[in-house]
């Protein structure tokens, strides 16, 4: 594909990169190299961290092996009463 850089100084690639971020590294006899990247704001980028990443990892091969399942709620209710039971008991 031949482009022409127009007499504002922009370069057009297509709509369908509209949007889209790139690193622009300028290299040795002009060439520029454009590497598509992705933006994550400053409050989300402690879920990219290698630390996080593995933690993730983990709580998906857990949720894999424990998939969610109906609660019976009487039951669930039972033993949050028996709690609150046994805890006021304690501190009699």
């Amino acid at each position: 594909m031949l482009k022409q850089i127009g007499a504002s100084g922009q370069l057009s690639m297509g709509k369908h990169l509209a949007g889209k971020y790139f690193q622009v590294e300028a290299q040795e006899g002009g060439v520029f190299m454009l590497r598509p990247m992705k933006v994550i704001p400053d409050a989300d980028a402690w879920l990219h961290t290698p630390e996080m990443r593995t933690r993730l990892k983990k709580a998906d091969a857990w949720m894999a092996k424990n998939p969610p399942a109906t609660t019976d709620m009487k039951k669930f209710n039972a033993k949050i009463e028996a709690v609150l039971k046994a805890k006021a008991v304690k501190t009699r």
